[in-house]
């Protein structure tokens, strides 16, 4: 291997090892914060027992404990811990950039935050029970929380509902990227929501019972014998390492940070990549950051619903220049750009770290959502192909909503769009979309043009026989029937989903778009209720011979296009 290709070798090896790093980083602390999820869980359970007595609460803590206090649920849970902290250490030692979501910034903060309420909880508990024997009973706990200290019981509740949060969210921005996560969402949230609100209420209910036996004489000194409480020494030793181990979480916090300031200070002094993105925008960064850590340095608006972690797809850019010099993708990076179809011009911004100047295009809206991640029909993405376009219009409709009242107008329309929806929707068409009284459906985007114009033949018939009943059931209401005209035009067309937020819809565009449309409006022209083209009857496999035939000049068409005015569509046969 020659000099230059070993310098480029190099680089690529060194991101390889890097991406494989950060993809085990990610999948062991997703793991370990599932078993501390389940934890955190069980204890917040044995808590709610406490809206029954604190007897109830003392038995479900024998089975509590009897897992959690075993050699392999204290390996399980301790290591964890660790592991979880450590990982977390170690990624915000790897940001290149400190700006992200509010989401995500709230998770960062809520998870650092945790241990230093927690620690003062695990030394009074497990370390007395195994340095001195103490019984860490819910009756000495609660009483030590609610009636000896309650400053230290708002504590605790403080860390129940930082800790419950924190892994709520990190367990919805997993999920949401699951297709069946949203129709669950509601009763999973009410579900997390109604667990943290009992344990607290069962947290308040047995406070207010051992209040009560408190008061009774020698009853704390006899709970505290029975509980074997550590003695002043055996307190003291308690506090010291509540403090070390406070402190040195502290000091492990400082340094990790400042490790960081060095490292990035070290990197800023090295080689530096320039990233190119629409308008013009230039932002130079140290070589080894991802496209995403740049974006968010310079304060690009730029979508990423996982956070960077290579699973939503996202924040995925299209490469304009520089491609032929990008490192290749991991193998995650390559499945999650299967997953989705991406064509080889498009990666994901938080895997990419070119090493090389590149120019980027996003491809997603900065405020996309979570769907648009999701596997997308190859359509989706966007193609050309032939397909049927079919539009209809409803006559006289403005004359006719002078003469009601709004409510009425809204009420007309919606039945109106109800009958032609489910018409079109039988057809197995695509409802692209409503404007004022008009529609523009799709068929044949999955079956093919020949079977696009059948379906938009069914559609049509089935749309003005709806209308027609329409028309009856509202006849006190109208000064004459109801009618509609119907354009359908097949050809090729550029499909995909186009549009923006909630507005982001299937659509097409193209001349064959526009010719539908005019065959629509001419409909007023011919009298009639329907008008074809000659290629859509011919895909269909229809005998039209015996309807009227009309040639269209078209602009920017050197030939006409031939169409068949259909005065009654109900006699429209064998589609």
């Amino acid at each position: 291997m020659s000099a230059p290709q070993n310098e480029k070798a190099q680089p690529e090896r060194a991101q390889s090892v890097e991406n494989q790093a950060a993809h085990w980083s990610r999948r062991v602390r997703l793991w370990t914060g599932l078993l501390l999820f389940t934890f955190l869980s069980t204890h917040l359970l044995n808590h709610a027992l406490g809206l029954i007595s604190l007897g109830a609460m003392e038995a479900g803590r024998l089975w509590f404990l009897g897992f959690w206090r075993s050699p392999l649920g204290t390996i399980a849970l301790y290591g964890s811990m660790m592991t979880h902290a450590a990982l977390a250490f170690y990624s915000l030692y790897g940001r290149r950039s400190l700006r992200m979501p509010a989401w995500e910034a709230a998770q960062i903060i809520l998870g650092l935050t945790i241990p230093l309420f927690l620690i003062a909880h695990v030394v009074g508990t497990r370390f007395a029970f195994e340095w001195f024997g103490a019984a860490d009973s819910y009756t000495r706990a609660i009483h030590l929380y609610w009636v000896a200290v309650p400053a230290i019981g708002v504590k605790q509740a403080i860390v129940l509902v930082v800790a419950w949060t924190h892994g709520c969210i990190g367990l919805h921005y997993w999920l949401r990227l699951k297709s069946w996560y949203p129709k669950f969402f509601p009763l999973l949230f009410a579900m997390a929501l109604l667990l943290g609100v009992v344990a607290l209420l069962g947290f308040t209910q047995a406070g207010r019972e051992v209040t009560r036996l408190a008061q009774a004489p020698g009853w704390v000194r006899g709970m505290l014998r029975a509980a074997n409480a550590p003695n002043r020494a055996g307190l003291i030793a308690i506090v010291w390492w509540r403090d070390a181990i406070w402190y040195g979480y502290l000091a492990l916090l400082a340094l990790t940070l400042a490790a960081r300031g060095v490292r990035c200070a070290l990197e800023n002094r090295g080689r530096k990549i320039c990233i190119t993105y629409p308008g013009g925008r230039a932002v130079v960064a140290p070589e080894g950051s991802s496209v995403l850590d740049v974006s968010r340095t310079a304060g690009v608006p730029h979508a990423s619903v996982c956070g960077g972690r290579g699973r939503c797809s996202t924040c995925r850019v299209r490469i304009i220049s520089g491609l032929a010099d990008l490192p290749p993708a991991a193998p995650e990076e390559q499945r999650v750009l299967d997953r989705i179809a991406a064509p080889p011009n498009v990666r994901l911004a938080c895997q990419l770290r070119p090493g090389g100047d590149v120019s980027v295009l996003p491809v997603l809206s900065s405020k996309a959502q979570a769907s648009a991640g999701a596997p997308q029909p190859e359509y989706a993405a966007g193609q050309e192909q032939e397909i049927a376009v079919l539009f209809a219009d409803l006559r006289g409709f403005t004359r006719l909503s002078e003469k009601k009242l709004p409510y009425d107008v809204v009420f007309f329309l919606n039945r109106y769009f109800e009958v032609m929806g489910d018409a079109i929707d039988s057809a197995g068409g695509v409802i692209n979309q409503f404007t004022g009284d008009g529609v523009m459906a799709l068929f044949g985007v999955q079956e093919g043009p020949e079977e696009g114009c059948r379906r938009a033949l069914r559609a049509a018939t089935a749309m003005i026989e709806g209308l027609k009943e329409m028309s009856e059931n509202l006849a006190e209401e109208l000064d004459e029937p109801l009618r509609m005209g119907v354009g359908i035009h097949t050809g090729p067309t550029v499909v995909g989903r186009m549009g923006r937020g909630v507005a982001l819809y299937l659509t097409a565009v193209g001349d064959t778009v526009h010719v539908a449309s005019r065959f629509q409006d001419l409909t007023k022209e011919y009298a009639c209720q329907l008008i074809i083209s000659a290629q859509v009857a011919e895909r269909a496999g229809l005998d039209v011979s015996a309807f009227p035939q009309h040639e269209l000049a078209v602009r920017n068409r050197t030939e006409p296009i031939v169409i068949r005015t259909i005065e009654d569509a109900g006699v429209v046969l064998g589609i």
